[in-house]
């Protein structure tokens, strides 16, 4: 990031630049009002948004030739065990209950929940594991993960994520905004300020959430927060149940005539305050008003599946008739993906597992392996893998070590940052492919480490954008997603 001097970007000629802005379409609205109507202004900055722009102003250049359009990212709430699904190490059936060797720990940093331990005994999984044939030497893949295993050769292992928070909170906000202190943009909201909007019936990014089986931590709204950037690009969370978005639907007794007639009032109050104040927030504010009115048509039809073909549904797997599962939201993402809505956030609560792991980890991924398989398989039938990256992800992985008692089949595992899995799908990154390696004891990376702005710098790479140079102006200094870090990983792309 330069911190050049920009006359440009000096205060006070931001704010005179902002005036003539205001200015302009402030006269223009007057000049063309009696064509245009009481919410002109209102109708120039909804289309604005649709076409991908800002209230007033234009939306980020991409810098080269894009290879994806958009996002799904499936956030493992919680840290699943890498040892347990995707990391596979039959040597340390051999090492059971050995405490691990300090050589291996380092003096990593621990939780509180097992920095009081006398002992930090070793727990290989419980699980079987079978290799996939992929273009290289192939991945291993748990049992509990069978339709993930069948979809191995479409996916990029990740076997070497690092993170630098230990506990949850941090770790999601460092893993969704960059940073670990609060504040920031998440992901979805550097992508809608990036790209501007494809469907100007629906927000650029939207959030969908399901509950877990597991330990649940909690979601803050921040997670999926505009930040310092204008509060149109933060996301929408999209619920289960008859009212998918609060306070959208009109109350009862109000006609849909009737509340277009009370926005075009609001939005002529809004202009003469936007010409008052000339904060760009009120702009958006007007905008969030006109999307909310056209979201009052769209996303009934967004959440209804009766176009969907028994095939479909049932790829996706029994619970998908049941709003809010992750069978459910799987889909429903696919349904947005194909509505042009840039980034979609998938939350899976539960994955939490310090203790009764084996029964947890069973119960989790039953719920998500047959409709993240789906998903994938879904997407690149329909042509849209190719332009889509999809993430699944925790915020951190768990310890080799078990947490509390240690039996045959039972076991707990604590937070581990230091190495973990994940995978990547679509969007111009190789398939087939497992990139980077721990050691025997999946404790430490041996091989490629691949850290939070890595990923983040070789998504936003596939998106068209220089992860240096899309930035935002925030209290007298350039922000960006990477923060001062993070390198394109070109190995793992096509």
């Amino acid at each position: 990031m330069s911190n050049d001097y920009n006359p440009s970007r000096n205060p006070i000629s931001e704010r005179k630049l902002l005036f003539n802005r205001r200015r302009f379409f402030g006269l223009s609205a007057g000049a063309f009002g009696g064509m245009l109507g009481r919410a002109s202004l209102g109708s120039l900055l909804a289309a604005d948004v649709a076409r991908g722009a800002a209230p007033s102003l234009p939306f980020q250049t991409p810098h080269f030739p894009a290879k994806a359009k958009r996002i799904i990212y499936m956030h493992m709430e919680g840290g699943p065990s890498q040892l347990d699904l995707f990391d596979y190490k039959p040597g340390l059936r051999q090492r059971y209950d050995q405490d691990l060797p300090e050589s291996i720990q380092g003096g990593q940093r621990l939780t509180g929940m097992t920095s009081g331990q006398s002992r930090f005994p070793v727990a290989p999984s419980m699980f079987r594991f079978s290799r996939y044939a992929n273009n290289q030497d192939g991945a291993w893949v748990s049992e509990v993960m069978p339709h993930t295993g069948g979809i191995a050769r479409d996916l990029c292992f990740i076997r070497s994520m690092h993170t630098e928070a230990i506990n949850h909170e941090p770790a999601i906000t460092f893993f969704q905004t960059g940073v670990q202190q609060p504040g920031r943009p998440s992901f979805g909201s550097w992508m809608s300020y990036g790209l501007g909007n494809a469907n100007e019936n629906l927000p650029a990014f939207v959030v969908l959430i399901s509950q877990g089986f597991g330990n649940t931590q909690a979601l803050s709204e921040r997670f999926w927060g505009s930040g310092f950037l204008d509060g149109q690009h933060q996301g929408c969370k999209i619920r289960s149940g008859d009212n998918p978005v609060l306070f959208l639907n009109n109350p009862d007794g109000v006609s849909r005539t009737t509340r277009r007639r009370m926005l075009d009032l609001v939005g002529a109050l809004n202009e003469k305050e936007a010409a008052r104040t000339l904060d760009p927030e009120v702009a958006t504010r007007i905008a969030q008003y006109e999307m909310a009115y056209r979201m009052q048509m769209s996303v009934p039809e967004l959440t209804d599946f009766k176009d969907e073909s028994e095939d479909t549904l049932a790829m996706y797997g029994p619970e998908v008739k049941k709003p809010g599962t992750f069978a459910a939201n799987c889909l429903l993402a696919r349904r947005l993906a194909e509505r042009g809505v840039r980034f979609i956030q998938l939350y899976m609560r539960g994955w939490d597992a310090h203790s009764n792991l084996p029964q947890e980890l069973r119960d989790q991924a039953g719920a998500v392996d047959q409709p993240q398989a789906a998903l994938i398989r879904d997407l690149a039938q329909r042509g849209l893998l190719d332009d889509t990256i999809v993430l699944w992800s925790g915020e951190f992985g768990r310890t080799v070590y078990s947490q509390g008692t240690l039996t045959e089949t039972n076991y707990g595992r604590d937070h581990h940052p230091r190495a973990f899995t994940t995978w990547v799908a679509g969007g111009g990154f190789k398939p087939g492919i497992v990139h980077g390696e721990t050691d025997e004891f999946g404790y430490n990376i041996t091989k490629d480490p691949v850290s939070v702005h890595d990923l983040h710098a070789t998504m936003l790479n596939q998106l068209g954008f220089d992860h240096k140079r899309l930035t935002h102006r925030s209290q007298g200094r350039d922000f960006r997603l990477t923060d001062v870090s993070g390198r394109v990983l070109h190995e793992i792309l096509s």
